[in-house]
């Protein structure tokens, strides 16, 4: 486990997105339970790091960081990401 900061977010109850940084997962532990480890992630340092109930990840946030998410803020977050407008890349054609 090659990351440093552990990172959750989930939301409030005013619906603001609350994030809580943890130094170790024995922290995180005590509130959430371990199901399994992450055994396929496409980013080799988060391989062989906890998944939790109830949360989504690990997940890449960073250089050191890994960041688990409620499922809500997964979904919101995921929607968000999907409609926002990417400025369009002009392709060439190579003669």
């Amino acid at each position: 486990m090659d990351k440093e900061v552990i990172r959750v977010v989930t939301r409030g109850t005013d619906g603001q997105l609350r994030v809580k940084e943890y130094e170790k997962h024995t922290t995180l532990q005590k509130m959430h339970t371990q199901i399994g480890i992450d055994d396929c992630s496409t980013d080799l340092s988060l391989r062989g790091m906890p998944v939790y109930r109830g949360l989504i990840g690990p997940m890449p946030d960073g250089k050191s960081v890994a960041r688990y998410e409620s499922p809500e803020v997964f979904e919101s977050l995921t929607k968000d990401w999907s409609v926002a407008t990417h400025g369009r890349r002009r392709r060439t054609r190579a003669k």
